[in-house]
């Protein structure tokens, strides 16, 4: 299988220039292209596992570093960091390479940047598939990822580094040692003093009052009309039972499927995991 390669889109537009970095899989002239979005702090090595599997059955596969994260250009204000600016340099990253009808995997706040663009009038998403988010956030989990972010942890040693990811994703799920080495590598850069995250700190201060209420997209799901469907920790505390099955019912009526032993989220690496994102991607295997 063919190594991804790392390209670069710079985005003009509002908020200033923005640049953008992807990992690009498989085939340039592939007639099915996946957009995988990631988690708040998190970048587009993420789908690697995933990304390989399906570039191999036939697929185009783009992970982008949403702004601010992994190999992608920081915003000069910080408070800019939103899901309004994120599907605004998404929308614009798809026309620009002139893709009008791709499948969309997002993972948390990649699942919630896909929500905003299968929403629009005209989207480009043909199937969206949520990896563990949906249209109501409880304020729990949100306090949750508030207390994450204003860590802003620094590392001695990348042995430090890989501790500390095992502990904080460990809902993610059963990793093996090499998992856990390769996110630890890809999740942070090496500076001549320590080891930080590969993203910009300051987006912790777009998140101030994060955790002051529980975030409703209601709206937004009930204007998607596209396939939708949701992948789900069972151990979940931002995408509960509860909401899981009234989105199964309302707005796209989405396909639910719920995976054990996991919290949020999913890693898309586990063999079953990929087999039901394969299957909803009508890619065989």
């Amino acid at each position: 299988m063919k190594q991804p390669v790392r390209r670069r889109l710079a985005l003009d537009g509002a908020h200033a220039e923005v640049t953008l970095s992807y990992l690009e899989w498989g085939e340039p002239d592939a007639t099915q292209v996946v957009v995988c979005v990631h988690g708040l702090t998190r970048n587009a090595h993420d789908f690697d596992t995933l990304a390989a599997e399906l570039a191999g059955a036939g697929a185009r596969v783009l992970a982008v570093d949403v702004a601010g994260r992994g190999h992608s250009s920081w915003l000069a204000d910080p408070s800019h960091y939103e899901l309004e600016t994120y599907a605004r340099h998404l929308d614009r990253f798809l026309a620009r390479l002139g893709l009008s009808r791709v499948d969309w995997v997002g993972t948390s706040m990649g699942g919630l940047i896909g929500m905003a663009l299968a929403a629009t009038a005209a989207p480009k998403i043909r199937r969206l598939i949520l990896n563990d988010v949906g249209p109501f956030v409880p304020k729990d989990a949100l306090a949750l990822i508030k207390a994450y972010l204003e860590l802003r942890p620094t590392f001695a040693d990348f042995a430090a580094l890989e501790a500390h990811l095992r502990t904080i994703h460990a809902p993610f799920g059963k990793l093996s040692d090499a998992q856990w080495r390769a996110l630890a590598r890809s999740s942070a850069r090496q500076d001549p003093d320590a080891w930080r995250l590969r993203y910009d700190p300051a987006i912790s201060e777009a998140y101030g009052d994060l955790a002051a209420d529980d975030v409703d997209l209601s709206d937004l799901w009930e204007r998607i009309r596209v396939p939708t469907f949701v992948l789900r920790g069972a151990e979940s505390p931002l995408l509960t039972e509860a909401v899981a099955a009234r989105m199964a019912t309302t707005g796209p009526k989405a396909v639910v499927e719920t995976v054990p032993h996991v919290g949020h989220a999913p890693a898309l690496m586990d063999p079953q995991q990929i087999a039901i994102l394969r299957r909803w991607l009508e890619l065989g295997g």
